[in-house]
């Protein structure tokens, strides 16, 4: 946990940039308290005329010129530090947002959705009192107060000690309960986010809930969570409210000591009855700026709480954001080699399993499929994997173990195995996702460490496994990560993955709503969108983890054609379960426990690797010796 001092930094750092709106916004409130301050004195001479047998209309015209002028002038003051802590707000969710976004995907792993939304939502929001109204207050309670104060010594300074006496007794009772409130208010805020966190694992999987019945069940379950989150903010109150009464309390309770000691001064003729009623005027004017300053002493426990969950997320590592350029070109290795010629990678260790792999395959000729306009700058790039070992987390198993495998540039390479052989976690380590423990991986023979982050990225297309859309226009998918392509190219890759007939079926086409994940487009559609995403992005490297795997068989051998057609262009990789996909690969890399099995063409790896051989006779691919 974080000390006091250094969320301090932190709020003040958030209020810097807007430190001369906060200043007028101050004096406008300053001055609006001076002007109150002033009704006091005015009232005693409006007692002493009434006493003198003097007019009353000139005393009562300037105190009621005071009263407007001061609430006109507070008004003021209170709309521009309102705005200014919209403002704070603003910068507060855009910086802690870009942090969200630029965070490693493991640290995501380990947080929750729902409990990220509410450090952006509501722990951002408590900003907005603590550096604009709480510091304000603070400094112009003070000062008022102060200035109040000054004016009642003048005027009796017994009854002050009198007063003061019982100020500075309530308020050290008080300044022990601001640290509870802190705590408490972390507490709250962290049981908010818990709340968040459980609602959204059941809105993430709406249709299964629906679909097991278990309604009454989440909700019991999100309920408690709900409920957790009320009894922390119950404790927020009961702490809260005792603050408040505190300062009210020490206000009553001078006045009464004032009112018997003040009475008897008068009765004694020490002091004038409208000195007394002066002077019991201000105390209840100092309610005000004693108020404030507990309120001001309250928030901000509450915003250090926040600072110190948004803190948490600023600690953390992020990667970094660089522009991307035009893809560097290909190494002249790569660059030389025709395109689909494939490149002798390691072989794996003979004698494995007792099935060895055999020969690398040689592209054959492609499909006369036409290719997205303009391809990627630098050409296709090549992959190599070389003696690499990964674990998810400390206490899991290595999912890759010394894996090594080469991938030529302008291939197409299929990646098959049982579940859990470490597929998908190429795509991750290639994308650095996540980095190898051991060994390294290689894009166009430069270690992926090596190369800059968004430059890596940029040259890679990526389709998911879950395919995912984002809400918006089918045109806002496919152009997200090439917002620079024309209409021409949109309309070409839309021809390609054969979405002609879905923007023909939307009411306004490309520009139709595909509804929150896409919810509007079918399982296949959703699988076209992201291919087509990908390649609008004319990568050097495609990566497709399933991507047919909810297509017919007619959609599934076109996008099979479009992939083969694109990989004179393209290095391509695919993951597949059917194999169906991928048997006319260049190469087909099998993969078993985290290790290289075998490595061939269909034909080869049907004669030469039992455990190819049995996935392709479980789908009827070959008949089963």
């Amino acid at each position: 946990m974080e000390g006091t001092r250094p969320r301090w930094r932190i709020l003040l750092s958030y209020a810097r940039p807007h430190r001369w709106r906060l200043l007028g916004g101050g004096l406008l409130g300053f001055a609006g308290g001076v002007a109150g301050l002033a009704q006091p004195l005015v009232a005693k001479t409006v007692i002493d005329a009434f006493g003198g047998g003097q007019g009353l209309a000139g005393p009562l015209i300037t105190l009621g010129v005071l009263v407007v002028v001061g609430a006109v002038i507070s008004a003021a003051g209170m709309y521009v530090l309102e705005r200014t802590g919209q403002s704070i707000v603003l910068a507060a969710r855009r910086q802690l947002i870009g942090r969200m976004l630029r965070l490693p995907v493991p640290e995501v792993d380990r947080l929750k959705p729902g409990d990220l939304l509410s450090r952006v939502s509501s722990d951002t929001t408590l900003l907005q009192t603590v550096t604009t109204n709480s510091l304000v207050d603070t400094v112009n309670g003070l000062f008022i107060g102060l200035g109040a104060i000054i004016l009642m010594g003048i005027m009796d300074p017994v009854l002050l000690a009198v007063s003061l006496g019982v100020l500075v007794v309530i308020g050290g009772g008080v300044m022990v309960i601001m640290p509870k409130i802190s705590r408490a208010t972390e507490r709250a805020q962290a049981a908010v986010g818990e709340m968040g966190a459980t609602l959204e694992r059941a809105l993430g999987a709406f249709r299964t809930v629906k679909a097991s019945g278990i309604e009454a069940a989440e909700t019991e379950v999100v309920g408690k969570a709900a409920e957790e989150a009320w009894r922390r903010g119950v404790q927020v109150a009961g702490w809260t409210a005792l603050t408040g009464i505190a300062g009210g309390l020490a206000i009553q309770v001078a006045f009464l000591a004032v009112l018997g000691v003040g009475g008897a001064r008068v009765a004694s003729g020490a002091m004038e009855v409208s000195t007394l009623v002066a002077f019991l005027l201000y105390l209840f004017y100092l309610t005000e700026p004693i108020a404030q300053l507990v309120q001001a002493a309250t928030q901000l426990q509450a915003g250090l709480a926040a600072v110190a969950r948004m803190r948490e997320i600023e600690d953390l590592p992020a990667e970094p954001v660089a522009p991307v350029g035009p893809a560097p070109a290909a190494p002249a290795s790569v660059a030389s080699a025709p395109a689909g010629a494939v490149r002798p990678g390691p072989a794996a260790p003979a004698g494995a399993r007792g099935e060895g792999p055999g020969p690398r395959a040689t592209a054959g000729d492609r499909p006369a499929v036409p290719a997205v306009p303009a391809g990627p700058a630098g050409g296709p790039a090549s992959v190599r994997f070389e003696g690499v070992a990964f674990r998810y987390r400390e206490d899991r198993p290595r999912v890759h173990d010394g894996l090594s495998f080469e991938v030529p540039a302008g291939s197409v390479t299929a990646l098959v195995g049982p579940s859990g052989a470490g597929k998908s976690t190429v795509f991750a380590l290639l994308e650095r996702f996540y980095e190898p423990e051991e060994g390294a991986v290689l894009v166009d023979g430069r270690d992926a460490r090596d190369w800059p982050l968004a430059e890596l990225r940029g040259s890679m297309g990526y389709v998911e496994q879950d395919t995912p859309i984002l809400a918006g226009t089918l045109r806002d998918n496919l152009v997200l990560a090439a917002p620079g392509a024309t209409e021409d190219e949109v309309r070409e890759v839309v021809r390609l993955t054969r979405l002609e007939p879905l923007v023909e079926r939307l009411p306004d086409g490309l520009d139709s709503q595909v509804g929150h994940r896409g919810t509007a487009l079918s399982g296949g559609e959703r699988q076209r969108v992201a291919i087509a995403r990908a390649l609008l992005r004319r990568p050097r490297l495609l990566l497709l983890d399933e991507a047919t795997s909810q297509l017919d068989a007619v959609n599934e051998l076109a996008m099979r054609d479009v992939v083969e057609g694109v990989a004179g262009e393209t290095t391509v990789m695919v993951i597949a379960h059917r194999l169906s996909t991928v048997t006319s690969a260049d190469q087909i890399v099998v993969l078993e426990a985290g290790r290289l099995r075998a490595a061939g063409t269909h034909d080869e790896l049907v004669e030469l690797d039992a455990l190819y051989r049995t996935l392709a006779s479980t789908q009827l691919l070959v008949s089963q010796h």
